[in-house]
């Protein structure tokens, strides 16, 4: 890593408990702009931030991301020049809600829809 900081991966919770102090910038960006930001560190220098499956998941499978072990770090404060990627949650209720039956029979109805979108964040002071 040398003397670079290490990129955060951050979710909506994890990004809320690391603005404590400072100054921060934050970006939108497309899905191939994130993909290409995380080839651009080694695995050893990128931090997982949370420990939510389903949005690792979302990560990796959805978004089209290869799957690494980053390791697992809980963080309270950024360092100045420090930049995460934040993979947040947006729910809106459905306006359909459809009835289906699981392979063992169990009914589910579907309540919400779940998107993710994804911004870049930077401390700059």
């Amino acid at each position: 890593m040398g003397n670079h900081t290490p990129l955060l991966l951050l979710d909506n919770s994890s990004m809320m408990s690391l603005l404590n102090e400072g100054e921060f910038k934050c970006t939108n960006m497309t899905f191939e702009e994130t993909r290409a930001i995380l080839d651009m560190y080694d695995e050893n220098e990128i931090l997982l931030c949370f420990s939510n499956y389903d949005m690792t998941h979302v990560i990796f499978s959805y978004l089209g991301i290869e799957r690494k072990e980053y390791p697992y770090k809980h963080i309270r404060n950024m360092r100045v020049g420090q930049g995460g990627i934040v993979f947040k949650l947006y729910t809106t209720p459905s306006k359909t809600q459809p009835v289906i039956h699981a392979d063992d029979g169990v009914e589910a109805k579907k309540i919400q829809n779940v998107y993710v979108y994804c911004q870049y964040v930077n401390r700059v002071k």
